[in-house]
């Protein structure tokens, strides 16, 4: 009887380990997986994928399960999520045109190949946010301060994309870029923010005054014009009117040599008493008789005149 007793007990407690054991094992053969989750698979350092959503199967002891969720994964750029402080070592870029300038991003991914995710690259996540920071001063480097605080972002954000979904490809991490987005973008102190404001207001009084101009020549110049060909009309005139007189006074010429050309003398008398006249108008003519007694005073005009009879 004592030796029943004791063969109990050991028994008991054989079929109690043989119990952990099996459980051990039933546990080590099973796993589970969910929606938007994979399971790596690693046999003697060979792994394989498994997709498939539910309950399955490996050998235990042998086969070593990594899941790895397939979900749409984010990081920040520039700040911190739970605080939401600035983080100025990422954040601090200057831009094409020398201003500085605080830019936060949050950047989107997700894992496309799990076995490339797990074996490819040590922490491949962190290096996707060192390729996004390089990318992003790049990028911001080539716009303006204003495009980059206003009107730029759009097209920011899609040149990042293009040149971080080039690089993935290239590098085959199993990850993909999903999206980047700019969150914030401001000058980095009050000072700055403020000095940005007065550019901003230059700018809006530079258009001001250049849509008022614009106002100011649409109203003038059709007057300008106007005048330009009134102007033109009154030159073109004098010319006319110049010309005329000149060929007048060519025609009178050519007619005074054809008749000096006849009688040389009488022409040059005719011409000094009509000079004379022109220019002397009043003067008297004293005719001398050579002796020096004076005998008559006529007036040019008379004389000439009987020149001109004779």
């Amino acid at each position: 009887m004592e030796k029943k007793k004791s063969f109990l007990p050991k028994a008991m407690g054989t079929i109690l380990v043989l119990l952990v054991v099996a459980g051990l094992v039933l546990t080590q053969s099973m796993y589970s997986i969910n929606e938007q989750e994979e399971a790596v698979v690693t046999t003697f350092g060979t792994a394989t994928t498994v997709s498939q959503p539910g309950l399955h199967f490996k050998l235990p002891f042998v086969q070593q399960v990594t899941k790895v969720s397939t979900v749409i994964n984010g990081f920040p750029i520039g700040y911190d999520m739970n605080t939401e402080q600035s983080i100025e070592s990422e954040s601090l870029m200057i831009t094409s045109d020398y201003n500085f300038v605080n830019v936060d991003f949050f950047v989107e991914y997700q894992v496309s190949d799990p076995v490339k995710f797990l074996y490819a690259s040590e922490d491949p996540v962190n290096i996707l946010k060192t390729l996004a920071q390089s990318y992003i001063r790049d990028t911001i480097g080539l716009y303006p301060v204003d495009s980059v605080i206003t009107t730029g972002k759009n097209e920011i954000q899609a040149e990042i994309k293009e040149k971080l979904v080039t690089r993935l490809e290239q590098e085959d991490l199993g990850l993909h870029s999903v999206n980047i987005t700019i969150q914030d973008a401001e000058p980095p102190t009050q000072q700055v923010l403020e000095a940005f404001k007065n550019v901003e207001t230059a700018k809006q009084s530079k258009e001001t005054a250049i849509n008022n101009a614009n106002k100011y020549k649409s109203e003038q110049l059709p007057a300008a014009e106007a005048k330009v060909d009134q102007i033109l009309q009154q030159a073109e005139a004098v010319k006319e009117a110049r010309i005329n007189e000149a060929e007048g006074q060519v025609a009178r010429f050519n007619a005074m040599y054809e008749e000096y050309l006849k009688n040389p003398l009488i022409t040059k008398q005719r011409m000094f008493y009509e000079t004379m006249e022109e220019l002397l108008p009043n003067m008297k003519v004293i005719i001398d008789d050579g002796s020096g007694n004076t005998t008559k005073f006529l007036p040019l005009e008379p004389v000439t005149g009987t020149e001109g009879g004779n």
